[in-house]
């Protein structure tokens, strides 16, 4: 099974898909909600995306809230610069399919 998934399911956290709206040039795939805890997939995204992209797009995505709701849970420290969060963030994801 894709570990990020795996992972999902072992903290409790749903996936859902929903359209999380125009961004501009900037694109937001997902999005971590604490209170459901619940990650969302942006739809809008996956519509342009290839069979074969989509698998690595939500592993990534996935992987990427994981690290979010970690930090909620306070297992990792919240960095204090929101660049070295995200960056932080796409690490964990990478190592997640790194580990699939």
């Amino acid at each position: 099974m894709n570990q990020a998934i795996a992972t999902a399911r072992t903290y409790g956290v749903r996936i859902e898909f929903a359209d999380l709206g125009e961004w501009g040039m900037d694109e937001l795939r997902s999005e971590y909600d604490a209170k459901g805890p619940v990650i969302r997939i942006n739809a809008r995204v996956l519509e342009t995306l290839t069979p074969h992209e989509m698998g690595e797009f939500l592993s990534f995505c996935i992987g990427h809230e994981l690290y979010h709701h970690r930090e909620h849970l306070h297992e990792v420290e919240r960095l204090a610069d929101r660049a070295d969060r995200e960056a932080a963030a796409n690490d964990y994801a990478r190592s997640l399919i790194a580990a699939s």
